[in-house]
């Protein structure tokens, strides 16, 4: 893990190198940062889609792979990102029973109550995907 980049009140955010190591890290990261802010219910669903967009960003990037999450006040949804320096935005694809990949992004939409992807800045480059989940209560 390059390390922390920001941790303020309700927002957590980390930056890994593409290395294969950086999915058991974003899980650890997130794992604890839930656990913090008392989310241990949404723990398991997060971490399984964190990897699945991590993997994503290793497949078919290179360089710093991002992971935020973003805690509302209130009611809300959490909100996750994971971002990393390629632009193009990956492609939902038809997997098939015997297929041993392309299923993550069908099942983020699955699992979650929004997502979707954004370009990174102007001075960033990149994309960033996104997903909600509904905050227990």
């Amino acid at each position: 893990m390059i390390g922390v980049l920001h941790t303020q009140g309700d927002v957590a955010e980390w930056a890994f190198p593409a290395d294969p190591m950086a999915v058991r890290k974003a899980r650890a990261a997130v794992r604890a940062q839930l656990a913090a802010w008392n989310l241990d219910e949404l723990s398991d669903i997060t971490i399984l889609l964190v990897s699945e967009l991590v993997t994503n960003s290793l497949r078919h990037a290179s360089g710093p792979i991002g992971v935020r999450l973003v805690r509302p006040e209130g009611p809300g949804a959490l909100l996750v990102e994971v971002s990393d320096p390629l632009p193009d935005p990956p492609r939902a694809r038809a997997a098939t029973p015997d297929d041993e990949g392309g299923r993550g992004l069908q099942l983020v939409a699955c699992s979650s109550r929004r997502w979707g992807t954004r370009p990174g800045g102007a001075a960033t480059g990149g994309k960033t995907v996104w997903f909600e989940l509904a905050l227990p209560g």
